[in-house]
């Protein structure tokens, strides 16, 4: 089987084309209530534009120029042309560029932690940075692609990385709301809040609570908002080798809440230990009506996946 997967990724390398797989239990044991696998790809591509292809962090769609965006968390943004049908019926790599900020000047390496990616209701792209957290929005056009044009301001309490779990578990999770606007997520609780206490914020300072999984270190790595304006979290557990490795959607409803707290629906609960093929799924980005993708992150490792998954929500 090493030996089989060896051969196809290969050849993967060389035409350029993802491969199909699978990461659903082949027991029946598939516990995804609230969703329906519709494609399942592997990406692999050595560079495109001489810039390394791994580490994507998040994703986001623009249907009317079928544009797929990734974003790498070493500040890399990847373009695809992309169509969604049953299946994932186009994806070719169009281009590649590092972030800069105004004017092309590029962000130090220790600055350019790219984490979060969205595009508003105007179609600008949006990313979120983690080490020194920030928000900005960067040109998606030819000339001036990957560009910063703008900084937004942070609320207060989410300026500092000081506030923040560690380094490392800053600002992880960025959508757009129609309503509400740009939506940011830390991928754990501040310091001051509980370690299960999970927040979403708005850029002046609104926010709904909500609680985490209950498996070890569960971490919010995604967000996207749903068609009834409510919101799907991507939800990682891990904690060794050893345990297992559990993936969750989950739907937050922002308008059901009680003293903060909102209510949530599971939707899929992915667990190594129960037969799912799981990666580091940190990227989510809606694609059509339901519809939608998560991207895994293989942490520039030899032996993990860039994983391209497509499915429908079918409780919406």
């Amino acid at each position: 089987m090493q030996i089989l997967w060896g051969i196809l990724l290969l050849c993967s390398i060389l035409f350029a084309n993802p491969l199909n797989t699978n990461i659903v239990p082949t027991n029946g044991d598939a516990d995804i209530p609230g969703i329906r696998i519709l494609d399942q790809k592997v990406l692999h591509y050595s560079t495109i534009d001489g810039i390394p292809f791994s580490e994507i962090s998040d994703i986001a769609y623009y249907p009317p120029k079928e544009k797929l965006f990734m974003v790498g968390d070493e500040g890399a943004l990847f373009v695809f042309h992309a169509k969604f049908d049953n299946k994932i019926s186009a994806l070719k790599p169009l281009r590649a560029v590092m972030l800069t900020k105004r004017g092309g000047k590029p962000f130090k390496r220790w600055r350019r932690d790219s984490e979060g990616l969205t595009l508003d209701g105007k179609g600008r792209l949006l990313i979120s940075f983690e080490g020194k957290p920030k928000v900005g929005w960067f040109h998606k056009n030819a000339s001036k692609i990957g560009q910063r044009i703008k900084k937004y301001p942070l609320p207060k309490t989410l300026r500092s990385i000081s506030h923040y779990r560690s380094k490392n578990k800053g600002l992880e999770a960025l959508a757009w709301h129609p309503k509400y606007g740009v939506l940011v997520a830390a991928e754990w609780p501040l310091k001051r809040d509980d370690k299960k206490k999970q927040t979403v914020y708005t850029l002046y300072g609104k926010r709904w609570h909500f609680k985490a999984e209950p498996e070890p270190r569960s971490a919010v790595t995604a967000i996207e908002v749903m068609d009834d304006g409510n919101l799907l979290v991507l939800e990682r557990s891990y904690s060794g080798l050893l345990n297992p490795f559990v993936i969750t959607l989950k739907k937050v409803y922002l308008n059901d809440c009680h003293k903060g707290w909102c209510r949530t629906k599971l939707l899929a609960k992915m667990n190594s230990h129960k037969g799912w093929d799981v990666d580091n799924f940190e990227g989510l980005a809606k694609v059509a009506p339901h519809r939608y993708v998560m991207v895994s992150d293989d942490n520039g490792n030899f032996f993990q996946k860039t994983l391209l998954i497509y499915f429908e929500v079918t409780d919406e």
